[in-house]
């Protein structure tokens, strides 16, 4: 709302800005007219599935190899929804006088989405991406015990998440995305070089058998002096 202006010289209040009176009030209407003679569209669902946007928070999904039982997310779930249940496993050494390693290995990860707010912090403070956002948003019960999503059900809205988006063409190269390339180019070139050794041990072979089966002058030169000799006795 325009603020009024200030009295005037004469001490009679200034004209307000806002315009003649009702003027609100015939915006309001002009707008109501024009939606009412654009042509209805109907939304043709669950025929037709409708167009959601690329980040539309629907159903979170579990990549379980990727957790490491840290209680992150459980911790900082406002809603306290998450139900996270593991155990500890000793770890041998890899080493001969090594150290034995105890790691947490995950039983149960739960989310009750009758109580879940779709805040997203649970996949926010992941610090090993192990929650994603799932579009798909049909899981509707009638059973309100059937909204608590076990690790397994959880795990089946992985192949229902998208693709993260492209990065832009000036953008920089993820460190975990860099870090495999060199290492796959690394592998890349050893297994090259291994192969071109095995090609180079290969044809040395050949040619070494080859020699061998015509024989060197000198060599043929003797065998056939022996068997002349032989002969004459």
């Amino acid at each position: 709302m325009a603020a009024p202006l200030p009295p005037s010289p004469g001490g009679t209040p200034a004209p307000s800005r806002s315009g003649f009176p009702g003027s609100g009030l015939a915006k309001g209407l002009a707008v109501t007219l024009r939606t009412m003679t654009r042509k209805n569209v109907t939304a043709q669902y669950p025929d037709v599935q409708p167009e959601l946007p690329p980040r539309s928070r629907g159903v979170i999904a579990l990549f379980e190899e990727n957790c490491t039982v840290c209680m992150l997310c459980a911790r900082e779930c406002p809603d306290w929804c998450i139900y996270i249940d593991s155990h500890k496993e000793t770890v041998p050494a890899a080493a001969p006088g090594g150290r034995e390693r105890s790691r947490n290995v995950l039983d149960r990860f739960a989310i009750d989405f009758s109580l879940c707010m779709y805040c997203g912090i649970c996949i926010e403070v992941c610090p090993f991406d192990a929650l994603f956002w799932s579009p798909e948003f049909e899981y509707a019960e009638t059973d309100i015990l059937e909204l608590t999503h076990e690790r397994d059900k959880l795990r089946e809205w992985m192949w229902t998440v998208p693709e993260p988006p492209a990065l832009d063409p000036g953008a920089e190269e993820p460190k975990e995305i860099a870090a495999a390339r060199k290492t796959a180019e690394k592998l890349a070139a050893q297994r090259a070089k291994e192969a071109e050794q095995a090609e180079q041990a290969r044809q040395a072979r050949d040619e070494q058998g080859e020699q061998h089966e015509q024989g060197s002058p000198g060599e043929q030169g003797e065998q056939d002096e022996r068997e002349e000799q032989e002969g004459k006795e």
